[in-house]
């Protein structure tokens, strides 16, 4: 029974769920230390309470442990489920639950303020006051909110000091100007030299580029540039045109992507068994303003679409975006206020969404980086591991051989064999096998005799054993690889898997159906490089082995010349083309006077 599972279920928890509303909402569960040990949403906050407590969830290891040490349970009734999603995300950032994704806030990112006071401030903090000031951001890359700092400070000439420029203040002359005045970077607002009214028109300028709208200040900044240019005012003209010139420098530099986007969010993922990846865009009126990646450590065996979600509401919070467009590569069941979620297939908004997409892909290839570089050896632990679920083994593959044939029309058949040793090549141990017992072009046969022959050996002299063995080939192969090991009492001892090269199917002995790796997996891409190492040291050894024999049926062919000397010939000269530029002399030393000169005829 699920009572059985958690010691106050009966008692305590059961009635709790029982007078639960059927009403959408956030759900706190309690550890017996009374912290919160996680937090949840919810359509109908009875019944998902209630899933956790079934028969079915028992089965899911890690929801086990969570259900286990529920102690008490707290919940908030909202009036949407986008609602409970918005308040699930601000208690995980607050509380911190063990068993929750860790969300992290946004306090360490930083923002562009614009002051609240006469002849406002602009300038960067990482500390926002609830002072009536308007704040831009947070930006997570810093670089970019320097640019636009330096960007706004170049065009409009505002005020840095940190003078209290009441209008008495001024009429009083308390101030006096300073060096950013003599270098052209202040108006003089201190001496009252500048009107609040055009400052603040600077003002309003600034959080229009703020904003992203950068068209409509180029336009306003074009218009006036025409009026003085009209008046001869060539000078007045001149400062603006360049203005003009620094915000198009600006905005040239910007991804643009389509004009027609006006205001859109762009959110891609990618994930495996232990984190969730999402990538952020901001588009504002056809350019990328904005751009963020987040990590989710996950906990529980929480389903992608929630984890979708969970980020989407993320980014929109931290980022203050009220867009009217969302665009994402999958549906999530959360209807956002004024927004429309929309999942492109092809055009402009599904090149942003692959360009997300490429964003997450290289923050998780540099993370893996940055990972294999601290701790070299937990990252090959945790691809051995990955390989073992995916293979289904009960140690990891720690160890792997694969072997592939190679012939051309059934002549000089051979085959190789690869070795991996924690996930990389260890080229020493490489072997080829020239097939000894088959007649023909028949590559079930070979495989068998090479898959015999060589754990034969190993059996033989005690020397260990691999963890998996990788057949190139579909069930044919496999299966005739499978009767060799049974044949010398090593079936079930070894994993053997064959890769079928068409579909990149991994087949599994008894079993008829393939199964199909994720094409982004660590574990197939060991498996198909093993493929490769065996096919490429295969062809190479088929290659060598061809053009040796051909040489010597070549020489063979000469009347009087007979195997003893194509060997002598061919170990001194290594091919027909040096044998036949060879002068008579150097023939002779090699071979001797009589059978020299027959060469020597037979080519000249």
């Amino acid at each position: 029974m699920a009572g059985h599972l958690n010691p106050y279920y009966d008692q305590k928890l059961k009635p709790l769920i029982a007078a639960l509303p059927d009403k959408p909402g956030v759900y706190q569960y309690i550890g017996t230390e009374g912290k919160i040990i996680y937090v949840g949403k919810a359509k109908n906050l009875r019944k998902r309470v209630a899933s956790y407590f079934t028969k079915d969830q028992e089965n899911t290891g890690k929801t086990r442990v969570l259900v286990k040490k529920i102690y008490d349970i707290n919940y908030i009734v909202v009036d949407t489920e986008l609602d409970a999603l918005l308040l699930e995300n601000n208690l995980i950032k607050k509380h911190q639950p063990r068993y929750n994704v860790m969300l992290k806030d946004d306090k360490t990112f930083p923002w562009i303020c614009i002051k609240n006071e006469r002849f406002p401030r602009v300038f960067s903090t990482r500390n926002p006051v609830k002072d009536g000031s308007v704040y831009f951001g947070p930006y997570a890359n810093v670089k970019m909110m320097n640019t636009l700092l330096d960007l706004v400070r170049k065009i409009f000439k505002l005020r840095t000091c940190k003078y209290n420029l009441t209008r008495e203040n001024i009429e009083q002359s308390k101030f006096r100007v300073c060096l950013e005045y003599h270098i052209g970077n202040c108006k003089g607002a201190c001496e009252g030299l500048q009107s609040e009214q055009d400052y603040n028109e600077s003002i309003r300028q600034i959080k229009k580029i703020l904003k992203g709208d950068i068209n409509g200040v180029l336009r306003r900044l074009k218009k006036q540039m025409n009026v003085h240019a009209e008046n001869l005012e060539f000078e007045q003209a001149q400062v603006y045109k360049e203005k003009i010139e620094t915000l198009e420098k600006y905005q040239s530099r910007s991804t643009v992507v389509n004009p027609s986007i006006k205001n859109a969010d762009v959110v891609s993922f990618e994930e495996d068994e232990k984190t969730f990846c999402a990538n952020y865009l901001r588009v504002i009126n056809g350019a990328i303003v904005q751009s963020h990646t987040m990590e989710l450590k996950k906990k529980l065996d929480e389903k992608t679409e929630e984890l979708l979600a969970m980020a989407v509401t993320d980014f929109r919070q931290r980022f203050n975006s009220y867009a009217k467009e969302i665009i994402l590569p999958t549906k999530i069941d959360v209807n956002f206020r004024d927004a429309k979620i929309i999942i492109p297939k092809r055009g402009d908004k599904k090149s942003l969404l692959d360009l997300s997409w490429r964003n997450v892909k290289y923050y998780r290839k540099n993370k893996d980086k940055q990972r294999q570089l601290v701790d070299p050896q937990r990252h090959t632990d945790r691809i051995m591991e990955t390989m073992r679920r995916d293979l289904r083994m009960k140690e990891q593959p720690r160890h792997i051989e694969c072997f592939d044939n190679s012939n051309m029309q059934g002549n000089y058949p051979v085959a190789a064999m690869a070795v991996f040793k924690d996930g990389k090549p260890e080229k020493k141990s490489y072997r080829h096998f020239n097939i000894k017992t088959v007649t023909g072009p028949d590559d079930y046969a070979s495989m068998g005799e090479v898959i015999y022959r060589r754990y034969k050996r190993l059996k033989d002299e005690s020397a260990p054993l691999p963890k998996l063995i990788i057949i190139d080939g579909g069930k044919g192969q496999l299966n005739a690889a499978v009767k060799s090991l049974e044949k010398i009492n090593l079936r079930g001892k070894i994993t053997v898997i064959g890769i079928a090269k068409r579909l990149e199917e991994i087949y599994f002995p008894g079993d008829s159906i393939p199964v199909y790796i994720d094409k982004k997996s660590e574990s197939l891409k060991i498996i198909q490089r093993a493929r490769d190492e065996a096919h490429r040291f295969g062809i190479t050894h088929y290659r060598n082995r061809h053009k040796k024999s051909v040489s010597r049926t070549q020489l063979s062919d000469i009347k009087g010349i007979g195997k003893k000397t194509t060997d002598k010939l061919l170990g001194h000269f290594k091919s027909v083309k040096q044998i036949k530029n060879a002068s008579k002399e150097e023939l002779d030393k090699v071979i001797g006077h009589n059978k020299a000169s027959i060469i020597y005829r037979y080519f000249h």
